[in-house]
């Protein structure tokens, strides 16, 4: 974790504020009181329909390598202008110190919207995991740097029983294998090198081929523009996310639909 830079401080504040909240309030008595979640939505079946432009839409204020973002957005208007644009899904950060994030955040943008919703933060403990059950989340974001092997494969056990899906996210071949060893069945591959902050999909498009039949494959980060997206799709890719672009859009559900035309050349499905 030493050599991860920024990540390893974020992991580091992640596993104290974990334990804090372990302290004030413990496993057994978060599930005793939280609202029981509804049914969950289908993360895995919605991120690979076949012959579609699937798109988790991103929400979050700010981060590390851009700053402030957008701070003054709600997420249960920013989510509902993603669903009417054609997402597939939500992902909704809610780490606090760098990404202005919070599970309320995530409980907002999942109450006004029909799509399934991923927590993204940094899990280290099962706790969030569960954490993420209550708030109704319906997958969890698992990074393989932030963890290790025998915590990979634990966080994977607790995502399966609270009936969650996991985005395993990784950076390198090496973290790809770790990942599959594990058991992950959605593997995310992040475009952000972790040292540099810098972005480059020549990341995704190095890996995708690795990544075996039957795995979900998603490409994260620095996915701005159709051509973009066509490409991953042509690359075996069955979803992007994309966070940035459409947050710093001045109408983030718009940017998504210009996006996914621009992708398929048709305008994209809207709910019934």
């Amino acid at each position: 974790m030493s050599g991860l830079g920024v990540l390893g401080e974020i992991v580091a504040q992640s596993r104290a504020r974990v334990s804090r909240r372990i302290r004030e309030q413990p496993l057994d008595r978060l599930l005793a009181t939280a609202p029981t979640p509804g049914r969950r939505r289908p993360f895995a079946g919605m991120i690979s329909r076949p012959g579609k432009v699937n798109v988790i839409a991103e929400f979050k204020r700010r981060s590390p390598s851009r700053g402030v973002i957008r701070e003054g957005l709600d997420p249960a208007t920013v989510a509902p202008s993603y669903e009417a644009a054609g997402a597939a899904a939500v992902s909704v950060l809610t780490e606090p110190e760098h990404f202005g994030g919070s599970l309320e955040d995530l409980r907002l943008a999942r109450a006004a919207t029909l799509l399934p919703a991923l927590r993204k933060d940094f899990v280290v403990d099962p706790y969030q995991v569960w954490e993420a059950w209550a708030s109704g989340a319906d997958a969890v974001l698992l990074i393989v740097a932030a963890v290790s092997d025998a915590e990979l494969r634990g966080l994977l056990a607790t995502a399966k029983e609270a009936t969650l899906d996991a985005l395993v996210e990784v950076h390198d071949r090496e973290e790809l294998d770790r990942a599959l060893a594990a058991g992950a069945r959605i593997v995310g591959v992040n475009n952000r090198d972790l040292r540099t902050l810098e972005v480059s999909l020549s990341t995704s498009f190095a890996l995708g081929p690795s990544i075996p039949g039957g795995v979900v494959k998603v490409a994260e980060s620095g996915i701005r523009t159709g051509d973009d997206v066509r490409r991953l799709r042509e690359a075996g890719f069955d979803a992007v996310l994309v966070g940035e672009h459409l947050m710093q859009s001045p109408e983030p559900g718009a940017a998504l639909e210009a996006l996914i035309l621009d992708a398929s050349g048709a305008r994209p499905e809207r709910p019934s």
